[in-house]
């Protein structure tokens, strides 16, 4: 009898009912195959690495093995504390057999050793992403106040002739929106581009994934709408008969 996952029934058994089928595994040249008859499909788990892609698993008991392996492991699941959970196991060990030795380790703890890479490279993406953000917001700030500082004679006359400090300040942010748009279009068509060359590290992720575009650019937005803001704002209080006075 055998317990297969779902990758192995649809693999080797096609879309249809396992249960109840029979699989072979061949043998030493001079051996019979041994035949086991699926008994329930289980869901696809990950055997090895949390980054492999499901394969095809069967699982048999051992007793069905004439020659079993003297090496395996034991996945025990318990709400006791650590220690004590493994004096006892250590006690029932050698009570059946003194030749026994047990080696533990916590699955979480083995789980995230192997996801130290990929901790690694998030962290250092997110620092530098931040770092790329605060740069972009200071530059867009830097931008549009030298824009308003060359349009300062502009403004004025504006003012002078009606323009209201809303109409202004509306004008200002169109255009902070206008640079925005381009440079936003253009970074997520890079990012995609570099999310293919470093697909390889984006555990559980996809390079265009659209949630985490839709976050990164909708931050990039409102972080430049918020840096250009203040010229706009400056903008707006300009006093055309300063400005007029100084043209």
């Amino acid at each position: 009898m055998a317990i297969v996952n779902e990758a192995f029934a649809k693999q080797l058994l096609g879309n249809g009912g396992a249960v109840g089928e029979f699989f072979g595994v061949r043998q030493e040249a001079g051996k019979p195959d041994k035949m086991y008859r699926i008994a329930g499909v289980v869901g696809n788990t990950k055997y090895m690495t949390l980054k492999e892609p499901y394969g095809p698993i069967a699982f048999v008991a051992g007793s069905q093995d004439a020659a079993p392996d003297a090496d395996f492991t034991m996945v025990v699941r318990s709400d006791e504390d650590l220690a004590r959970l493994v004096a006892s196991l250590k006690a029932v060990a050698a009570k059946n057999s003194p030749a026994i030795t047990l080696s533990f380790s916590v699955l979480r703890n083995s789980i995230r050793a192997g996801l130290g890479r990929e901790n690694l490279m998030a962290t250092l993406s997110g620092f530098y992403g931040m770092l790329a953000a605060m740069l972009a917001v200071i530059g867009i700030y830097g931008t549009m106040a030298y824009t308003v500082s060359r349009r300062t004679g502009e403004i004025g006359v504006r003012m002078a002739l009606g323009a209201t400090r809303g109409r202004i300040l509306g004008m200002i942010v169109r255009d902070a929106l206008t640079t925005l748009s381009v440079g936003l279009g253009i970074g997520a068509l890079l990012a995609m581009a570099a999310g293919r060359a470093v697909q390889a590290m984006l555990f559980g992720l996809k390079p265009g994934d659209p949630v985490s575009l839709g976050l990164a650019l909708g931050g990039m937005a409102a972080a430049g709408l918020a840096a250009s803001l203040i010229p706009a704002q400056r903008a707006a209080a300009v006093q055309p008969v300063e400005t007029l006075r100084e043209e």
